[in-house]
């Protein structure tokens, strides 16, 4: 399969600024305290189905990968930059990371428990996105959960809009364009949650948190 060209120049981007990244984010969970509560109710959620691996979509440098194992879940990283993968490795030793791409993950069918994708689509042109959400859905086995992270359109009139990143073009989704996708690849929805931005933000867009639930 040819490698689409977004993927390249995203991958080759987070590969610059990998270590930069990984100093700036590593410790963000710590000041958000809604995101940690949606984290554990997914963890406690994947638990109570079963179990079984979860995958976490897009790691970066791997400190939520960690922190899902904390919450007592067999996670494990997947990620296209080998740099991001190369300094996950090095800081949790103990837990598994992969390069691979979202879109033709290296997972048998239905294998998996829980699937976390927080902030990883937003780089996906739109047109690419059903593929991935297909993916999501084959390697998630009946009852698996979902939970999907990404900023919102300014209104419904907006299915998705561009905006600059530091890194590459990235893109919001309306919230309910993006469950009905969902919907379309066998994953309900089962809770949503909107966070504000705070004055002080730089970019004044909603959050948007979907967990879903494959039948």
């Amino acid at each position: 399969m040819t490698e689409p060209q977004t993927l390249q120049t995203t991958r080759e981007s987070y590969d610059a600024i990998a270590s930069t990244y990984a100093e700036l984010f590593r410790d963000s969970l710590r000041e958000r305290p809604l995101e940690r509560a949606l984290l554990g109710a997914f963890a406690e959620l994947v638990r109570a189905n079963g179990g079984g691996e979860v995958a976490d979509l897009g790691c970066g440098p791997g400190y939520v990968t960690a922190h899902l194992h904390g919450l007592g879940l067999n996670a494990f990283g997947v990620d296209a930059s080998p740099a991001m993968v190369e300094l996950a490795r090095e800081a949790h030793p103990g837990l598994r990371f992969e390069v691979g791409s979202m879109a033709a993950l290296d997972i048998e069918d239905g294998a998996l428990g829980g699937v976390l994708s927080r902030w990883s689509v937003i780089h996906t042109p739109p047109g690419d996105v059903p593929p991935v959400l297909a993916e999501i859905s084959r390697v998630l086995a009946p009852g698996g959960h979902l939970l999907i992270d990404f900023p919102a359109t300014d209104g419904p009139d907006h299915e998705t809009q561009a905006y600059d990143h530091a890194v590459a073009t990235a893109y919001r989704w309306s919230p309910d364009v993006l469950a009905a996708l969902l919907r379309d690849h066998g994953l309900a929805e089962a809770a949503r949650t909107v966070i504000e931005p705070a004055p002080t933000d730089q970019r004044q867009f909603q959050e948007v948190q979907l967990l879903a639930r494959k039948a």
